[in-house]
């Protein structure tokens, strides 16, 4: 991966049969910059997971691990964070919230992380 997409992953979890935390484990394998954002604080792989919402420099991406209705309250943060891109993991779908991010000319992919990176298309 010849430019590293710092990546946000927003719901992360500590539990490893969640997906945002195998998520986490390919991305760093794939020695992409990761940060977290979950319920609770701990690490997964080297990337340690904070509760509150951090002011993250440079993010290109935002892969969502967190159902719809818990995601507008996120969005000023999403959109203040100004990513290229945010990435709706299956259960993620979230249209209104589509149209704001397309507003802002930040780029929406309906897709699963885990697949984008094992197919070298991340």
């Amino acid at each position: 991966m010849k430019d590293q997409k710092k990546t946000l992953v927003l719901g992360a979890s500590l539990k490893e049969n969640r997906y945002s935390n195998k998520a986490i484990k390919a991305l760093r394998k794939s020695n992409i910059p990761t940060c977290a954002i979950g319920l609770r604080p701990g690490n997964v792989a080297d990337v340690k997971i904070e509760t509150e919402p951090q002011n993250f420099e440079n993010i290109d991406t935002i892969t969502l691990y967190m159902n719809p209705k818990r995601q507008p309250a996120f969005y000023d943060y999403i959109l203040d964070l100004r990513p290229k891109r945010v990435l709706f993991n299956p259960g993620t779908e979230n249209p209104d919230f589509y149209r704001l991010l397309r507003d802002e000319s930040i780029k929406v992919e309906v897709a699963c992380t885990l697949v984008l990176l094992a197919t070298n298309q991340y």
